[in-house]
């Protein structure tokens, strides 16, 4: 009878939804105590296409979890002793006034906030504080290719790999088709744990023979060549260099600025307040 009365629920609120009449949405499906559910409250509960059968057991749940989450609040207000509901109580006021205001202030660092961060602003916060950002891994800046020994343009696309020339550089990027594995990107810093989930041959242990800086390295295993050319490398906890620290750079100035606007907020209301005479201290 239950899940009759709840199609019969379904069906009564798509039909109300067709119409485009709420005639139906006063009436009540539920009652715990002296709370009632209404039809208008499981409006757009069950997605469009499911299935009869699911839309019913979709309903009958969230019935049940209202149901069981008034019964228990019931139950807390019934046998809670007077002091902690009323600690309770005030924590629920100060937490709505912490969303509030909360709310409020992002409101209007949000619209005054200058998002712009300049090269120059962030190349001076980096140098006044650049020792307070260190590495939390090995970077690299790396380029390399893996391709099959059994490859016929093997010597050729090494050869051009190996000597670099802007020519060498295009052809290369335009026969990618060849290899098994590659990065040309070398002008980018990259963290060394990247290089290790794309070459797996090189780990922690090896790293030392095959990223040298200034060095192009080829080795084999018993399918594929590998050619590395490194760059540049800095090791662990070292200072981060500016181009890979300058998103966090920007993240850290506009936090920065966000701060300052919200405290400035917070000294102007109240100084405001003061001279308009709706906030006073009595001595």
């Amino acid at each position: 009878m239950k899940f009759k009365f709840l199609f019969l629920v379904l069906m009564t609120v798509f039909v109300s939804c067709k119409k485009g009449t709420n005639e139906v949405d006063n009436i009540a499906i539920a009652r715990v105590n002296n709370a009632k559910l209404y039809q208008e409250d499981i409006k757009g509960l069950v997605p469009a296409g499911t299935s009869k059968k699911d839309s019913v057991i979709i309903v009958h749940d969230f019935i049940d979890r209202w149901a069981s989450q008034k019964l228990l609040f019931n139950a807390a207000e019934l046998n809670l002793s007077d002091e902690k509901q009323t600690e309770l109580n005030t924590l629920v006021d100060q937490y709505k006034k912490d969303l509030y205001t909360k709310a409020y202030i992002e409101q209007l660092v949000y619209k005054s906030i200058d998002t712009v961060v300049s090269e120059f602003e962030l190349k001076e916060y980096y140098e006044k504080n650049k020792e307070n950002f260190k590495t939390n891994a090995a970077l690299v800046k790396m380029s390399y290719i893996q391709i099959n020994k059994s490859n016929p343009k093997l010597a050729s696309l090494s050869n051009k790999f190996v000597n670099t020339s802007k020519e060498n550089k295009e052809s290369l990027k335009n026969s990618t088709i060849e290899f098994k594995s590659y990065a040309f990107n070398d002008s980018i810093w990259i963290d060394m744990n990247q290089v290790y989930e794309k070459l797996p041959v090189i780990n922690v242990e090896n790293k030392e023979n095959y990223i040298i800086a200034g060095k192009t390295v080829k080795f084999a295993d018993s399918t594929d060549m590998y050619l590395i050319k490194t760059s540049n490398y800095i090791d662990k906890n070292q200072v981060s260099p500016f181009q890979y620290i300058k998103p966090t750079l920007k993240k850290v100035i506009l936090n920065k600025r966000k701060t300052e606007l919200i405290n400035k907020y917070q000294k102007d209301i109240t100084t405001d307040a003061l001279k308009d005479k709706k906030y006073e201290i009595y001595k």
